[in-house]
């Protein structure tokens, strides 16, 4: 039934959802399905013995001792496989006989040992017997005479040691078996408290398993709210991918279009500025020409009076008459060629805002997401459509799956099996309290023993009188005396007892916990239980031949359980694809293959896109055509470039003003010294302002910026106009033409997005399923329950401690038993006693047998009778 369960469980999820593998995979967001929800499982399966697990370690290390053998693992399985005694003669076969003298050497430890025991068993109550008959007949210290012996008192303190320290060893087994058998006693008591743990589990596991589904199940959600939150943003999804992509020729084109407006406007900015700037400068100029020209006369005629033809001046007026052709301007702007032919041309382009009918391109291209989401609308009307279909057959199949009834039959089985337990429990408490009440009383015999040995010594030892003879001795040393000869005779009563229970434990205790114990600790128990054909003869695989009914199915006892204890989902560590292979039902092609024929039969017309119209195109061509290419740019950066005078007129008028000091004085000098004068003068008022002004200087600056950047626009104005046209051509073709190509690409990874979403649920789904829904930690706690802390902590090592406490007392009463009656000899109150002879020198006042001839000289302790 749990098993249906499972498989109806994993229906469920998987009626969810499917997959595919689409051949481009682009990285969807990531989705946060959250956290699969669960409740932590009580049972923690780990015993701490506390202090008595020394007690446990010192047991182990005695049995390593007798049986330091590994666990044989193949003779097992040999002895498991092998039928014994199926027909006469199986035991003699050759490979059973190999097979029994294997078992033997594997078990000769407990052999040896058991063999021991029963020795014990035998011949400890024949011992007994014989030496009750024996000291009845006045012998084996049943005689009531003791000899004097020099070292009587060494051999009556060794004596009493030795005793004492067999009775403190006694004690301590003693003590270790009282301990075993309490701890066993609060650990079966304790015991339910871990099993009602168990169930608590199990019925955790049950109760959370549908909710972990029905949390699998809403999950749906999450993807489908995903996918229609993307359908609804269709336009900045998929209308954006496309327009990036058509961007690439677009943009470029459009900018390049752009970019030619501003140049249009900026050469009709220059071309002003020429004209402008080349007026100023004219003025100024034409000014200055003037001037120098009427200095220049003026000069002339002074220079043709009679006074230079003196013969003292003639070479003087000679020299400056062939300077006055310096005086004149060099930088001459009158000559320059106008440009308002280019300037009239290009304000004719400007009449056509190009600028605008390029921001026009900008926003039809810049409508692309619109455009797509209005020739999507009824297209994603369907995808939805679908979605909601899916959700609402989820729904439908989850409600015909009887998950809660089968659920609702586990949980009543788990009841009643809990039920049975709890009434059980009370009966195996009492039980439990009959075994520790005969485990208490082989403790009591013991203790008993010990109670007469202790007493013994006490008696003994304090009562003891060394100077009082052996026929004089105190009534409490006697006391001691027949308390210790007590505890002798309890001791052949008892010990046979005690190492009856010590042999049957021990041989039970030891081997389950050197073959259960152990090898569950280490999972070799699970390989033995593991090996093919070992549970059943024709089954290689037992545990996939009971739950899958085929046993070549690789499903382990191991495997289950290693899977179970790292809390993995029942699915993964029951191979339950054998019976409900999820992939099967996680086939996202049963629910998108709808989605993904519509999503790939969406059409985009994007046609209706005008980059830039024929009129922007004209006009683009009508400034390639406006003449500034023809401008003599050349002239103007010359003209420019020199200086305003040919001469420095300072330097001139300081030349001329030293001629004239060479002249003889008189009206020549006086008259070139005035020249020199208004030389100076326009050069202070005329020159310096034309290279000083600011009005003059910024018509300078703003011609040559000007003409510069009226070269540079010119410089192949036609091919750049051609090549933005080109540009723009291109860019509508592909709109017109090749955008299709495109747009089907773009959908493609919008649909695979889309379908991402469905992925990214499947996986979750899976690892959920593998990792967390019906997570099987409570089996693997149970078995644990049972095997390692219940069977093996709790049981075996309080046995094993029991029987290695009693056993190691039992066996230290043969030394007591020796030492108690070697010692209740001297403290004892003998009948007779050796006569001592004060007269007889050499012989310390004893008497020799054979001075007197006799046999056994012994005299009675009473004068009286002498």
């Amino acid at each position: 039934m749990a098993v249906e369960l499972c498989l109806l469980l994993l229906l469920l999820c998987g009626s969810t959802i499917s997959e595919v593998q689409p051949i481009y995979k682009p990285p969807p967001g990531t989705l946060d399905f959250g956290f699969v929800p669960s409740k932590m499982y009580d049972t923690g399966a780990y015993h701490e013995p506390g202090p008595i697990g020394i007690l446990f370690k010192i047991v182990h290390a005695f049995l390593y001792l007798v049986q330091p053998n590994s666990f044989p693992q193949d003779l097992i399985r040999k002895l498991a496989q092998q039928k014994f005694g199926n027909t006469q003669g199986d035991y003699q076969k050759p490979e059973n006989v190999v097979l029994t003298l294997q078992a033997i050497y594997y078990e000769i430890g407990f052999i040896v040992s058991t063999a021991l025991g029963l020795v014990f068993i035998l011949l400890l109550p024949l011992v007994g017997l014989c030496f009750c008959m024996c000291r009845c007949c006045d012998n084996c210290g049943g005689e009531m005479h003791q000899r004097q012996k020099k070292n009587a008192d060494c051999q009556r303190s060794c004596f009493a040691t030795f005793l004492f320290v067999a009775s403190l060893i006694i004690s301590v087994g003693v003590l270790c078996a009282y301990a075993a058998n309490q701890h066993l006693t609060n650990q079966v008591r304790g015991a339910k408290k871990l099993v009602n743990s168990n169930f608590k589990d199990l019925k955790i596991f049950l109760n959370d398993t549908p909710a972990q589904i029905d949390y699998l199940v809403s999950q749906y959600n999450t993807t489908k709210d995903k996918a229609l939150s993307d359908l609804n943003n269709v336009g900045p999804l998929l209308g954006s991918r496309v327009q990036e992509q058509l961007g690439k020729e677009v943009r470029p084109a459009l900018d390049a279009a752009l970019t030619m407006a501003g140049a249009i406007r900026e050469t009709k900015e220059a071309l002003e500025n020429v004209s402008v700037s080349v007026e100023v400068l004219q003025e100024g100029t034409e000014r200055l020409h003037a001037n120098l020209t009427d200095v220049k006369t003026h000069l002339s005629n002074t220079l043709n009076d009679s006074a230079c033809s003196a013969t003292q001046a003639a070479s003087t007026c000679n020299i400056i008459r062939n300077s006055l052709n310096q005086l004149s301007i060099h930088a001459n702007f009158s000559g320059l060629p106008g440009v308002s032919s280019q300037l009239a041309k290009v304000n004719d382009v400007l009449k056509i805002d190009l600028s605008s009918l390029v921001q026009k391109g900008y926003a039809a291209f810049n409508d692309t997401p619109d455009l797509v989401v209005n020739q999507t609308r009824n297209i994603l009307s369907d995808i939805k459509n679908v979605l909601d279909s899916i959700g609402s057959n989820i729904t439908t199949f989850t409600k015909t799956l009887p998950v809660q009834k089968i659920l609702a039959d586990l949980t009543v089985y788990l009841t009643q099996s809990e039920a049975y337990v709890q009434d059980y429990f009370p009966i195996v408490e009492q039980y439990d309290f009959y075994r520790w009440l005969g485990c208490l009383i082989l403790c009591c015999m013991l203790v008993l023993i010990l109670v007469f040995y202790y007493l013994g010594l006490l008696c003994g030892t304090c009562g003891y009188d060394k100077h009082a003879s052996p026929t004089t001795r105190g009534c409490i040393s006697n006391t001691g005396g027949n308390f210790l000869m007590a505890g002798v005779g309890f001791s052949f009563l008892f010990s046979w007892v005690l190492m009856i229970v010590v042999v049957l434990t021990f041989v039970t205790g030891g081997n389950v916990e050197k073959l259960v114990c152990e090898p569950f600790e280490d999972k070799t128990l699970f390989k033995i239980l593991d090996t093919p054909y070992l549970l059943n003869q024709h089954w290689k695989n037992y545990l996939s031949g009971i739950l899958f009914k085929n046993p070549d199915i690789n499903l382990t006892f191991e495997k289950v359980y290693s899977d179970c204890k790292e809390n993995k989902g029942i699915y993964t560590s029951l191979q339950l694809e054998h019976l409900f292979n999820i992939n099967e039902f996680l086939n996202i092609s049963m629910y998108t293959e709808d989605v993904a024929l519509k999503i790939e039969h969406i059409q985009i017309n994007l046609s209706k896109i005008i980059l830039l119209d024929e009129i922007g195109k004209e006009n683009l061509l009508n400034f390639s055509s406006s003449g500034i290419e023809g401008i003599n740019f050349a002239a103007y950066l010359a003209e420019i470039n020199k200086s305003v005078t040919k001469v420095d007129l300072l330097s001139f008028a300081n030349d001329l003003e030293a001629r004239a000091d060479q002249l003889p004085k008189g009206a020549l000098e006086n008259a070139l010294k005035g020249h020199a004068n208004s030389i100076r003068m326009i050069h202070n008022q005329q020159v310096v302002p034309l290279e000083q002004a600011m009005k003059y200087v910024k018509a300078r600056s703003t011609l040559n910026q000007s003409i510069r950047l009226l070269k540079r626009t010119s410089s192949e104005l036609t091919v750049k106009v051609k090549n933005v046209i080109s540009s723009v051509n291109t860019a509508q073709l592909l709109i017109n033409n090749n955008a299709s190509l495109v747009i089907v690409q773009e959908t493609k990874k919008y649909m695979d997005t889309i379908v991402g979403y469905f992925e990214q649920y499947i996986e979750w789904v899976k690892e959920s399923i593998a990792m967390e829904v019906a997570a099987c930690k409570p089996i693997a706690n149970v078995i644990d329950t049972a095997v390692d802390i219940f069977l093996c902590s709790y049981v075996t090592d309080s046995v094993n401690t029991f029987w290695f406490g009693l056993g190691g007392s039992s066996i230290f009463l043969i030394p007591a038993i020796i030492f108690a009656v070697k010692l209740s000899k001297y403290y004892r109150r003998m009948d007779t006693e050796d006569v001592y002879d004060d007269t007889e020198n050499g012989n310390n006042g004893y008497h020799k047998e054979h001075l007197y001839g006799i046999h056994n000289p012994v005299f009675t302790s009473s004068v009286e009778q002498w």
